[in-house]
């Protein structure tokens, strides 16, 4: 348990820990790069890599999904985002990347006030079919009670219910919440919820039936949920309170076991290595995927924070191109700041600590290092 400490006499707060806090350490064993193996399956599903491009408009199109799922990993596309609005958004894309900092918010909101049209979901899900990969959407969970049947006709393969936070008991005196557990029960696809940042929360999560859970509130790059909200989770701490859930509960169901996907913070191939270290089965990676030359941000990243028609909590910032994305997964990199060659850096630190597969390397040694 993080120790308790006084903030002030009438109240207290855990210390908790961001990803930059800790550091991974080398045993006595080390092994060599080629016997790792960083392979990760999730329900039926199999993949070369623990990686997920997070669903947002600055990192996924149908042509990157495509692109990620045929290198090994997989492409989640937002069926809430431009892809789903405009037949071809390439114009609107273009503008996005072009708009000056005081710009930015109020086109954005203009831009996503466009609706969301069913009959482009199908498509776009369909296109990435085609292409013979796994087909992964995301919705949040405002939309998924209106739009879940469009998704699941369409074929998708994993089904993605993403928000800022999102509960098992969401209590609302204006509308009928979405009941997790009902949907995903009567659901004939795998489904992964969150976020989640807390023992609790991911626990019910886990409860409903889901197949993984998303662990982050407001960590990411392109977020202002700590500034605009005052709410925030540590990174490391957050995914060790998710893993302990995970483990309680799988002695608590007899055996089923939940994955943990940390989605946040996770801007380099260090912070990939300490996510799997405190307990993460895979990552979801926004900004870093944005900086690959082929992505639909044109060296640009934002989320769906960021066009939020009353109180946007997130902002268009600029990542720069760093390579292809293959080169950002697999390099070679040129650069030494941990921005490219992502797989290589896992498999070198888990080769450096004598750890073979991921499952493994979840029980490395991990200290406090604060930079």
């Amino acid at each position: 348990m993080s120790n308790e400490i006084e903030i002030g006499r009438g109240k207290r707060g855990r210390e908790a820990y961001s990803l930059d806090d800790v550091a991974v350490v080398p045993s006595r064993r080390t092994r060599g790069p080629e016997d790792i193996s960083v392979t990760w399956q999730i329900d039926a599903y199999h993949f070369e890599m623990p990686i997920l491009a997070a669903p947002m408009d600055s990192v996924m199109s149908p042509a990157t999904a495509i692109q990620l799922g045929k290198l090994g990993g997989l492409g989640v596309l937002d069926l809430e985002g431009v892809w789903t609005r405009y037949q071809d958004p390439a114009g609107m894309l273009d503008e996005i990347a072009g708009l000056s900092p005081d710009q930015a918010t109020p086109r954005l909101q203009e831009i996503y006030k466009e609706p969301v049209k069913p009959e482009l979901i199908t498509q776009r899900l369909e296109e990435i079919r085609q292409a013979g990969v796994t087909v992964a959407g995301a919705l949040s969970p405002q939309r998924t009670q209106a739009l879940w049947r469009t998704v699941v006709d369409a074929g998708v393969d994993l089904f993605v219910i993403r928000g800022t936070t999102v509960s098992a008991e969401h209590v609302s005196s204006e509308a009928e919440p979405l009941n997790l557990k009902r949907f995903i029960y009567e659901l004939d696809v795998p489904v992964i919820v969150g976020g989640a940042a807390t023992y609790t929360a991911a626990l019910h999560l886990m409860r409903t039936g889901a197949a993984g859970i998303l662990v982050g509130f407001g960590g990411g790059a392109a977020h202002t949920t700590r500034v605009t909200l005052g709410i925030h989770a540590p990174m490391a701490t957050a995914i060790g309170d998710v893993a302990a859930a995970r483990r309680d509960y799988l002695d608590e169901s007899g055996g089923r076991y939940v994955h943990v996907i940390a989605d946040g913070a996770v801007g380099l191939s260090g912070d990939v290595v300490k996510a799997i270290a405190c307990g993460a089965d895979a990552v979801m990676l926004g900004a870093a995927l944005a900086r690959a030359s082929e992505a639909p941000g044109r060296g640009w990243h934002w989320g769906q924070e960021a066009h939020h028609a009353r109180l946007p909590r997130g902002e268009r910032v600029q990542v720069g191109a760093v390579g292809t994305m293959a080169e950002i997964l697999f390099g070679p990199s040129a650069t030494a700041d941990g921005s490219a060659n992502f797989i290589g850096a896992l498999k070198r630190a888990m080769a450096s600590t004598g750890y073979v597969d991921l499952k493994e390397f979840q029980r490395v040694e991990v200290v406090l290092a604060p930079y």
